[in-house]
């Protein structure tokens, strides 16, 4: 039996030791605020009631999707530059900045809101990673989080025309 060091789990890229580094953090960062958000996005799919259900229902999963099809891709970038990506449930509540959303009710205008909040929350980090990435020259990273960026700012507008005019729940 052979026992890997980091050393053996450290990619082939010329990026250089300090992007093989912070990249990969703040990929394992990103990675638990999606996580989080893709599960707080299920759960008010899960939840949501009211006049609006089949419509925000739908809207809800088709987020969500969008959300955890993300997922795979940062973990692997995150490996394919030389860094580890998260390994548990408790690194990702360590991990993430996103907040839980345990209550047993949320509104439905209530639950558009806070999940456009999220979302704008989630854009913020990936234009840090990017701010990032380009300081160390990672063009393929930055690459990634630009098609994420515009998708997530879709996103914030499916949600925020949706939660306009007033009371739909």
């Amino acid at each position: 039996m052979t026992t890997m060091t980091k050393a053996d789990l450290q990619g082939p890229t010329d990026l250089g030791a300090n992007a093989n580094r912070d990249v990969p953090a703040a990929l394992r960062a990103l990675l638990a605020d999606v996580f989080a958000l893709y599960l707080k996005t299920k759960n008010f799919h899960w939840h949501v009631s009211g006049r609006h259900f089949r419509d925000y229902h739908l809207l809800l999963d088709e987020q969500a999707e969008q959300i955890f099809a993300m997922t795979d891709d940062i973990a692997e970038r995150a490996r394919k530059i030389g860094g580890t990506t998260l390994r548990s449930i408790g690194q990702i509540a360590r991990e993430q900045r996103i907040l839980d959303n345990d209550a047993d009710y949320v509104d439905p205008q209530d639950m558009l809101a806070e999940l456009r909040s999220d979302n704008q929350q989630l854009t913020r980090e990936m234009r840090r990673v990017h701010e990032l990435c380009d300081e160390y020259g990672d063009v393929a990273t930055a690459s990634l989080l630009e098609n994420w960026i515009d998708e997530t700012e879709r996103r914030i507008w499916f949600l925020y025309e949706t939660g306009r005019g007033g009371s739909n729940s």
